[in-house]
């Protein structure tokens, strides 16, 4: 079955978390970005948007270059396509800081905030070139999310917050033959208790979370799910503008599709570090811990574990001086230059888990809410444990020695705001997997002999022109 083998071209692919369906979209990710004065009724503003896009896509699939005869989906060559795409979404929450200013019972400190947003995109392609062979308007599709937040006295010594999102996540297999096989939904909730003694100089939060990624296709369904997680984080304002921060979490992973293909396990990790202003126009986020893996090795023998250092480190830079900026603060829609590293980790689908250490810059810039720059790039090398194990239902898994990749991403997005509800926006982003690295595949119901490869190297360019209406 042509199913299993297109599981290849997908793992990489997974790497990229679910907020990366935003990519391209600051609108959804930055709700400074996305909203304008909103609707109030009652107690409730409301933030309603629409964007219609046009783009290019230099290679949907993300294949190779590379066309060898070894190569069971690269042979065929990226294949562009001109794509189109509708974006309705809503915002609502309690009234914001600016509204309850006007309001007499806005001076008093809130019980009670609220918080949610729905969201939907629908995508139709058409192929302008490269394969014959690949019907684009079989990936046409619609992916969403909703979010919503429940935050319980949140300025008295002990409140309370409860969260729950889904997003429904879409992305390409390598075989057009396959109508979008590894669509996956997310869904996701958690509770937690703050406790902040005295004036607030000090608080300490301790959650509970669970997060569940469900294969939408029976082929797929091996590799269902389940993270349990018990975390914590808490901060120590030493100075008005900077804090000490300290987060820690240990997490359950269990599959629980019919006959799973990877090792469950307990994931735990914890970070100390500072954050904060350090000026009027420098904030510096310096966190650093340790993280260590304990899978099982029920399903793939000898299981590889992760004993390392994770972090960050970034210094942003704000144009305009923020003498009022707390350290916890939303500053999206601040003008700012800011670099940074990161080094982390997550389970992964080729192996229990890969290694990320990725180096980044973004910058932004928002003029008198008419005019909106926003630069993103980052480089990143994933590293994936010494043994690395293509696995699929009904077939015999294949191992093979580590892989790892490099991968690069660039993304700039601009929209000039013609008035206070309408913006004429473009992107352009590149993305690219560096190198030439092969994963084996063992090679079924191919009707051919010898082993196939997936080549993991490739190269993308998108570029999208879109109105929005939003308020």
């Amino acid at each position: 079955m042509k199913t299993h083998s297109s599981i290849v071209a997908i793992l990489l692919g997974l790497l990229v978390s679910a907020s990366a369906m935003a990519q391209g979209r600051p609108w959804l990710a930055d709700r400074a970005y996305g909203e304008g004065m909103g609707i109030r009724t009652g107690d409730l503003e409301l933030h309603p948007s629409v964007a219609g896009e046009v783009g290019y896509d230099s290679n949907f699939f993300q294949r190779s270059s590379d066309t060898g005869p070894a190569y069971i989906w690269d042979r065929r060559g990226p294949t562009p396509s001109i794509r189109f795409r509708i974006t309705p979404a809503l915002t609502l929450s309690t009234l914001s800081p600016q509204r309850k200013l006007g309001d007499a019972a806005g001076t008093a400190a809130p019980k009670f905030n609220f918080s949610a947003g729905v969201f939907a995109s629908y995508n139709e392609l058409v192929r302008v070139g490269g394969s014959a062979e690949d019907d684009l308007g079989r990936q046409r599709h619609i992916d969403g999310g909703a979010n919503v937040l429940f935050d319980i006295l949140p300025q008295r010594p002990v409140g309370t917050d409860i969260a729950a999102d889904f997003v429904r996540v879409v992305s390409p297999s390598n075989d057009p033959a396959l109508r979008n096989t590894w669509n996956r939904d997310t869904i996701h909730g958690g509770v937690g208790v703050t406790w902040r003694p005295g004036g607030g100089l000090f608080d300490w939060r301790l959650g509970y979370d669970a997060l569940y990624n469900y294969f939408e296709s029976t082929g797929f369904q091996n590799l269902n799910n389940v993270r349990n997680s018990i975390n914590t984080r808490g901060r120590w304002k030493f100075y008005p503008r900077t804090a000490f921060i300290y987060d820690a979490q240990t997490y359950w992973l269990t599959y629980t599709g019919p006959t799973p293909v990877r090792n469950d396990g307990q994931i735990i990790q914890a970070r100390l570090g500072l954050n904060g202003l350090v000026t009027n126009q420098f904030a510096l986020l310096a966190v650093a811990g340790w993280a260590t893996t304990h899978f099982d090795g029920a399903r793939v023998p000898v299981p590889e574990n992760l004993n390392t250092v994770i972090g960050q480190a970034e210094l942003k830079w704000y144009i305009l001086p923020q003498p009022k900026l707390q350290p916890g603060d939303a500053t999206v829609g601040l003008s700012s230059l800011a670099v940074g590293y990161l080094r982390d980790f997550s389970p992964s689908y080729l192996a229990d888990f890969y290694r990320r250490d990725r180096v980044y810059g973004n910058a932004s810039y928002f003029v008198g809410g008419r005019y909106l720059i926003d630069v993103q790039a980052g480089y990143a090398r994933i590293t994936h444990p010494h043994h690395v194990r293509y696995a699929g239902a009904g077939i015999q898994p294949s191992d093979q020695l580590g892989l790892t990749e490099n991968r690069m991403d660039v993304q700039l997005f601009t929209e000039y705001r013609t008035s206070d509800t309408f913006g004429i926006n473009a992107t352009l982003r590149y993305d690219a997997s560096l190198t030439r690295t092969e994963l084996n595949i063992p090679n079924t119901n191919t009707g051919a002999t010898g082993p196939y490869v997936d080549n993991l190297a490739f190269s993308r360019f998108a570029g999208w022109l879109g109105v929005r209406w939003f308020m």
